[in-house]
């Protein structure tokens, strides 16, 4: 899967989150909490965008991570999922992640990860 494709992929949802702290240290620490047995990287430009693709039997999906200052010293980061469920065990495998708000859970819990990691000593304001 390349860049294009993933923007094909249908929208899921978005979360946003402001880390204090300075882009490229927020970038290493997506780096560092993503489960890469899940995905593989498509687009990484460090301190700015990390696309990750992945696919099962069930599914076709990407997590998108863009960053941009938010205020001095501060980033914006913000999860973009997209996936697409085919059949009707995909349909089956959406409502029991995207529909019992599983995947939800998930991300947020990522990026109050990826907001600790990046606090530890990489460019904390």
């Amino acid at each position: 899967m390349d860049a294009t494709e993933i923007h094909d992929l249908p929208f899921v949802d978005a979360h946003t989150s402001v880390v204090a702290a300075a882009p490229d240290a927020v970038w290493q620490a997506i780096a560092d909490t993503v489960d890469h047995p899940l995905f593989h990287v498509v687009t990484a430009v460090p301190g700015k965008e990390l696309a990750l693709a992945g696919s099962h039997r069930f599914s076709t999906y990407a997590l998108v991570f863009r960053l941009e200052e938010a205020a001095t010293g501060h980033t914006r980061v913000r999860a973009e999922s997209r996936a697409t469920f085919p059949g009707p065990a995909g349909r089956l495998y959406r409502l029991l992640v995207i529909g019992t708000r599983g995947h939800k859970v998930a991300v947020r819990r990522m990026l109050r990860t990826v907001r600790k990691r990046a606090l530890q000593g990489r460019g904390a304001v």
